[in-house]
């Protein structure tokens, strides 16, 4: 005989407090009080036989049956919607993706179109943001961050490591008959010279770097001004070639040295890990990784 599941309107509210940390806050998300949410916790945790919750008193903190428990639980209630809403016969659902405006740009805009292709019932909305995105609390199913990765709790994908190297237009390196050499550099405008990859590059490539400022601020994620700068011959532009390559398929930019570095950021796809099975997410993610990994 199968064993008798626990009323849903108790998994719901466990869920959504395992993944705010809060029973207020899943209180506010359900249309439920705190004191509910709690009854239902308990209802939950009489079932089980254990407690799910260590309750502090400013807080509440899962007990590793609960993490354990709130995983299968986040899945469990994913496939329900997604069950519902193909019962329901929904033409399209709305994938909603925060990307940092340099990817967006200069990657993402230009292949968009292959993804609503190979899947019609997906419509994708693009939200562009800086910041890091709460998930908990934001109607966003899925991000692409520049950093170093290993947010917790989310699912992290490595999908364009930080490679960079000076490119510009060809028509400034006719200005001082051509770039042959990389000490050819320091006779022309470089963009952004306190960027630190700068630095680093001038380093690798054995010049010095006295001439270069020393304001160290990190830009990393913000390139879209510098390329188009350096397509309009304002100055050598230290960028990432994956970002560049339709400029310099049409001979707007080119990249003159093979001589390329990477620091320790990236480009990720991330979204939260009990998300991870979602039809629409594992398409976008299965899409762009695969993408990526024909680019780099």
């Amino acid at each position: 005989m199968p064993a008798i599941l626990p009323p849903l309107a108790a998994i719901r509210a466990f869920e959504a407090a395992a993944r705010h940390g809060s029973f207020t806050r899943a209180g506010d998300e359900l249309g439920m009080t705190q004191a509910a949410v709690s009854y239902q916790i308990r209802i939950l945790e009489d079932r089980v036989g254990t407690a799910l919750f260590l309750r502090h008193p400013r807080g509440v903190e899962l007990t590793e049956t609960g993490r354990r428990l709130s995983r299968r639980a986040g899945d469990a209630l994913d496939l329900l919607r997604e069950a519902f809403a193909e019962a329901r016969g929904r033409s399209r659902e709305i994938l909603v993706i925060s990307v940092v405006p340099t990817f967006a740009t200069n990657l993402l805009a230009q292949r968009l179109s292959m993804f609503q292709d190979a899947h019609p019932s997906i419509a994708v909305r693009v939200d562009l943001n800086q910041a890091l995105i709460d998930f908990t609390r934001e109607e966003v199913d899925l991000a692409i961050r520049a950093g170093t990765g290993g947010w917790p709790g989310l699912e992290n994908h490595l999908l364009l490591p930080g490679t960079f190297t000076p490119m510009l237009n060809p028509k400034l390196a006719e200005t001082i008959g051509g770039v042959h050499r990389p000490s050819d550099l320091l006779g022309l405008p470089l963009l952004q010279p306190s960027d630190p990859w700068w630095r680093m590059w001038f380093e690798a490539a054995g010049l010095p770097t006295e001439h270069l400022t020393t304001d160290s601020e990190l830009r990393f994620g913000s390139q879209v001004l510098d390329v188009n700068a350096a397509i309009a011959g304002q100055g050598v532009g230290i960028l990432t070639p994956a970002f560049c390559r339709d400029a310099v398929d049409q001979g707007l930019l080119f990249q003159p040295f093979d001589l390329t570095c990477e620091d320790t950021h990236g480009y990720w796809l991330v979204y939260p890990h009990n998300r991870r099975n979602a039809p629409k997410i594992r398409a976008f993610r299965d899409w762009i990784v695969g993408e990526m990994a024909a680019l780099v």
